[in-house]
């Protein structure tokens, strides 16, 4: 069953014989609870790619033409699992989304470095960090890749389309780490039957934290969810499955 921060906050005071609250800032306890639980919900994020996690969402476009192969990728984002690109071009009359495939960066300098800019359809632009790099200007992105963890650059766009790439045609799937508001009403982003973990988790830690006690059973009760959650299958057709075009991790 899911659960607000007040309903963890309050089920975890109870375990502890603290003050009964009706909001988390009622006390300096029920506070330093509602943090607990906030930081292990991101730890317990962190440690893996959750499936409930995947998204499809978009890049960011650096939108200037000094830097047309440029986009961003949010903060948020865990990790880039595929990228499609609309590729339609200017005699085309309806979408051509096609996957843009990831170069490793030494390949992708290796393949724009063979580049000439004697010829029309090839310009150099700089990164930012100052390094220039060959790009093609007559045909939709094939490869991309990352030097940063942050950018991703493109080897080519077409100028004929647009004057940069344009991030209402990216297609991104990608595990998106989720916002943690600490607020009563706040309910975490986790599959309802993970929440006993999340649960467990926090109250072990409030326990050895706040009352500087170890609390046995909420130990092994995370251990126990962490282990099933880890083997329990999509709850959606067997999961989505996407070929691998190669990703970018988030640091």
């Amino acid at each position: 069953m899911k659960q607000s921060v007040l309903d963890m906050t309050q089920d975890i005071l109870s375990d502890m014989n603290s003050d009964e609250v009706s909001s988390i800032t009622d006390t300096v306890e029920s506070m330093q609870v509602a943090q607990i639980i906030k930081s292990t919900y991101e730890d317990l994020m962190s440690r893996k790619n959750w499936e409930h996690l995947k998204k499809l969402t978009q890049l960011d476009a650096s939108l200037t033409t000094s830097r047309p192969t440029h986009m961003k990728v949010e903060e948020n984002i865990k990790e880039v699992v595929a990228l499609n690109y609309n590729k339609q071009n200017i005699n085309q009359t309806s979408p051509r989304w096609q996957p843009v495939e990831w170069m490793a960066p030494d390949d992708f300098l290796i393949h724009t470095n063979n580049r000439n800019t004697d010829n029309a359809n090839t310009t150099e632009i700089e990164d930012v960090t100052g390094v220039k790099l060959l790009i093609k200007t007559d045909k939709a992105p094939k490869y991309y890749t990352s030097f940063d963890d942050e950018y991703i650059i493109f080897d080519s766009y077409d100028n004929a389309v647009d004057s940069t790439l344009q991030s209402s045609k990216t297609q991104l799937i990608a595990y998106v780490m989720p916002t943690f508001t600490l607020s009563d009403t706040h309910v975490p982003d986790l599959p309802a039957e993970m929440f006993s973990v999340l649960l467990a988790e926090a109250k072990s830690v409030c326990f050895a934290r706040i009352k500087q006690t170890p609390d046995g059973k909420s130990e092994q009760q995370s251990r126990k969810g962490l282990s099933w959650a880890s083997q329990k299958a999509f709850q959606v057709n067997g999961g989505w499955q996407f070929p691998s075009y190669g990703r970018v991790g988030k640091k």
